[in-house]
């Protein structure tokens, strides 16, 4: 099995953080350290591959599954523990890099591929995440702030991809 993490921030969701099925991409490689309620905080990002998820650098059809754990602020002080922790989306324009995203995911995904997507709908209605995907999931907790959502490949019977 062959599993991408398209923006692995400092893989805090991994049990084995070099999971040795997975290459973990991001478009930071980076050491924070901040003040957090009177402590002194450190996050190391270091990706196997740093790039961007709107431009996944893979052939076409190479991973079995994608875990997709995007920033999900919106408002954030720049240099907030939050904001380094988990990184900002603009406002303005994080519908269409979603929506790039997705494509992107999907274009790196087998036929028979699934998407792992994390979300947490503090600033942004999850449904507003979907609609810029352009694509509902096929299962996923709806009752949480945090989110998990399972998304499959689209095919058509004749396993050709749709879209």
């Amino acid at each position: 099995m062959k599993i991408l993490d398209v923006c692995c921030g400092s893989k805090m969701f991994w049990y084995d953080k070099q999971e040795p099925h997975t290459t973990y991409i991001d478009i930071r490689t980076a050491v924070y350290t901040a003040m957090d309620r009177g402590n002194e905080r450190k996050i190391e990002i270091n990706p196997d591959i740093q790039a961007d998820w709107k431009n996944i650098p893979f052939d076409d059809e190479t991973f079995d599954l994608v875990v997709f754990d995007p920033p999900h602020l919106v408002r954030a002080g720049k240099t907030s523990w939050l904001a380094k922790k988990y990184g900002t989306l603009d406002l303005m324009t994080w519908p269409n890099e979603f929506h790039k995203a997705f494509q992107e995911i999907m274009r790196v995904l087998k036929p028979t591929g699934t998407m792992i997507f994390k979300w947490n709908e503090d600033q942004i209605p999850i449904k507003e995440v979907f609609e810029a995907f352009g694509q509902q999931p096929i299962l996923g907790d709806m009752k949480s702030k945090t989110k998990w959502s399972v998304f499959i490949k689209e095919v058509d019977l004749k396993g050709e991809e749709n879209g």
